[in-house]
């Protein structure tokens, strides 16, 4: 069951209403049940593995808090992370490294045939492996206290807006939320139906129909594309990946807002941002938090956070105050193990680095543009960050590095600017979009600044904008809506 489908929709229209009338046993197993079934319209096989994983962290977590001794706390951590990055690794690198470390051997002179593995690389694993992980170790920090309800951790866990593709959340955010529901309210149920249709929107009207273009345009030989094609294609997956990526988070928190759950934002206008520390403050924000606070900040020998908000910029900041630690070394670490988290391929890896390269270098930019007049110093930032940021999606959608690299290369080549390589819809969808984002971006200040002026006039006029856009919307939705395009997220 996917979230562009109508059977999800029949499922959210049936699982809500019963989380209202239910009081709290009832509804907390509402939640725990429909969840295991939402995931076994995927695979049933697979459901054992989510529940040992769920089970592990569960009872390390309640071991941990019970134990006195910090080797013995330190011990069970390692116990519980060991196991969940050791079921996250077979399923989803094993391959990736049995294959690698063969070709490496075949440079020694060693012939080894690749064996055959049939591994099949279950839905969400990588979400909700660090979602557990989070937990058993915000118990050893002493962020929270371990939950003696099963049913209610494992709701937390398993809950089905965000079990797939995210956002990952941290038990502090949601269990209380699940333990004690708030009053019904009509108008934030109504966020919630405006949340999920805008995702649908996102989804199946913009995302799904990019997908072809850009398929087609990366499924050419890299002979065949000019350096404006790689632009063109550049800027394409850019916009495909977060209408899609955006999309679900979009349909996760309004789903889960009908329920009167609140999640925090995962996507906030990426492509406005004016550096590259701003844009991993906008995209992806659970999983760039996580990284800070489970990966880089320890690494770098800096305390913590307890919140999946303010993403790797917060990391950046604090991080210089420790001298001891080669802090770049740290950086590019985390950056090439948060490239890899995507997918088992060098090219995700390369991708990391990349951003971990322009980050380090915008580091050293910044005081430089302390003299400039603000507005100015934004401007010129957007205009420098966004085809950055674009040119990082190269690697992440080429089939391997060196199709990514000879793309790349491509782009400093004044010759190859001379021709075009694509059917001409392809450039003129791009400029649609552009122009689209640029126009959306004058009309959204401007409805945020006239959101102050109350008159009758303006309330008026607000109210019947929105209903021209929702009834656009939701007509749209209703002609697209089929489960031709899984989420692209769904392979990480």
């Amino acid at each position: 069951m996917i979230f562009n489908s109508v059977s999800f929709l029949i499922f959210l229209a049936l699982v809500v209403p019963l989380y209202w009338s239910l009081p709290r046993t009832p509804r907390l197993w509402l939640i725990f049940l429909s969840s295991i079934m939402f995931y076994g319209f995927w695979r049933v096989e697979f459901i054992p593995l989510m529940l040992f994983s769920t089970l592990v962290d569960y009872t390390a977590a309640r071991a941990i808090d019970t134990s006195t001794q910090l080797s013995r706390k330190r011990l069970i951590l390692t116990i519980s992370i060991s196991i969940n990055l050791g079921l996250l690794f077979y399923f989803k690198y094993l391959y990736f490294f049995v294959d690698n470390a063969i070709d490496a051997l075949s440079i020694f002179g060693l012939q080894i045939d690749k064996p055959v593995l049939d591994i099949i690389l279950p839905l969400g694993i990588s979400f909700y492996t660090f979602q557990t992980i989070s937990y058993t170790v915000d118990v050893y920090r002493g962020f929270i206290r371990p939950e003696k309800n099963f049913v209610l951790y494992a709701s937390y866990v398993t809950f089905f807006p965000q079990l797939i593709a995210g956002p990952i959340l941290r038990a502090k955010e949601v269990i209380h939320q699940f333990l004690h529901r708030p009053s019904f309210n009509i108008v934030d149920f109504g966020n919630g139906v405006r949340w999920v249709l805008y995702g649908l929107f996102l989804k199946v009207v913009l995302a799904d129909n990019l997908a072809p273009l850009v398929d087609d345009g990366f499924a050419q030989s890299v002979l065949s594309l000019s350096a404006i094609d790689v632009w063109t294609l550049a800027f394409l997956f850019g916009f495909q990946i977060y209408f899609d990526f955006s999309a679900y988070s979009h349909i996760a928190i309004g789903s889960a807002r009908m329920m009167g759950i609140h999640f925090p934002e995962n996507f906030h206008y990426p492509y406005l941002a004016h550096s590259p520390r701003e844009f991993w403050r906008r995209w992806h924000i659970s999983l760039s938090s996580w990284i800070r606070d489970y990966l880089y900040l320890p690494l770098a020998g800096v305390s913590v956070q307890d919140r999946s908000t303010g993403g790797l910029a917060v990391a950046a900041q604090d991080s210089r105050d420790n001298p001891k630690r080669n802090l770049l070394l740290v950086l590019f670490l985390t950056w090439a193990i948060m490239g890899l988290w995507h997918g088992a391929n060098w090219t995700f890896v390369l991708w990391g680095i990349y951003h971990a390269t322009f980050i380090t270098l915008y580091r050293f930019a910044a005081p430089l543009a302390k003299s400039w007049i603000e507005w100015r110093t934004k401007l010129i930032g957007w205009a420098i960050t966004l085809p950055i940021v674009m040119l990082s999606w190269v690697p992440f959608r080429a089939e391997n590095i060196g199709d990514a690299l000879a793309m790349w290369k491509k782009v400093f080549m004044w010759q190859e600017y001379s021709w075009l390589g694509m059917r001409e819809n392809t450039y003129l969808v791009m400029a649609i979009i552009l122009l689209s984002v640029i126009v959306g971006y004058f009309v959204r200040k401007w409805y945020v600044r006239t959101a102050e002026n109350y008159g009758v006039t303006n309330i008026i006029f607000r109210v019947a904008l929105e209903s021209i856009i929702f009834a656009v919307i939701i007509g749209l939705v209703f002609v697209f809506l089929r489960p031709i395009q899984q989420f692209i997220y769904f392979q990480f």
